[in-house]
C-alpha cells in the first residue's frame, strides 16, 4: 500500500478531514501580525504540538485568514502502511 496526498482549497473538505480526526482550527500563539491577524495557521490534533503552542480559534476566522494569505491544504489521508494519517502542510496556491 502506498501513501498519496490531496491538496485542495475547499472549506468542507478540509473541515471534514481535521474533524475526521478530532482535530480543532489554531493558530500559533505569538504570531499574530495587528488586531486582525489570526496569526500562524494550523490544526491541533489528539496527540500532535503542545497545546502552549496553540491556540483555537473558529472555523470563520481560521478560514478568513486561510483565504486571505491565499493557501491551499496539502493533506495525506493515510500513511503507506494503511494507518491513518493527520499530515498536513500548508502552501501557497
Amino acid at each position: 500500500m502506498s501513501s498519496s496526498t490531496k491538496q485542495t482549497t475547499d472549506h468542507d473538505t478540509i473541515r471534514e478531514w481535521v474533524e475526521s480526526h478530532d482535530g480543532r482550527p489554531a493558530s500559533v500563539r505569538g504570531t499574530e501580525r495587528g488586531v486582525e491577524s489570526t496569526g500562524v495557521l494550523r490544526f491541533d490534533f489528539p496527540g500532535g504540538a503542545g497545546t502552549d503552542e496553540l491556540q483555537h480559534v473558529d472555523w470563520d476566522a481560521w478560514f478568513e485568514a486561510f483565504d486571505r494569505e491565499g493557501l491551499a491544504l496539502v493533506y495525506q489521508e493515510q500513511k503507506a502502511d494503511g494507518e491513518d494519517s493527520t499530515f498536513f502542510k500548508l502552501v501557497n496556491r
